[in-house]
């Protein structure tokens, strides 16, 4: 029987349009189109427009991304402009980009 590999569900967290929440929804955006093969979607969230999603969520920093799906969770805080860095914390967790 044949498994299929999980799509990707990110969320992105960013405070206002332009700056460094431009930034990674640009690199982001990048990352997955050259190597998410198994399909994304990225959901981007304005905390400037909604605020207590921020503690909701359990945002600690912005801009900071966070893969729902497939689990582990994971969660990665910065501009994400080091795509190998993104990429690996996105797959396995553990760095700040």
């Amino acid at each position: 029987m044949e498994t299929r590999a999980e799509k990707w569900l990110l969320r992105l967290y960013i405070t206002g349009p332009g700056g460094v929440s431009a930034l990674a929804r640009m690199n982001l955006e990048r990352i997955c189109r050259e190597h998410v093969k198994t399909g994304y979607r990225i959901d981007v969230i304005d905390l400037l427009k909604n605020p207590a999603l921020a503690r909701e969520h359990e945002v600690v920093a912005v801009p900071m991304v966070v893969r729902e799906s497939p689990v582990p969770i994971r969660k990665v805080i910065g501009d994400l402009s080091n795509a190998e860095r993104a990429l690996f914390a996105l797959k396995h967790g553990a760095y700040d980009v």
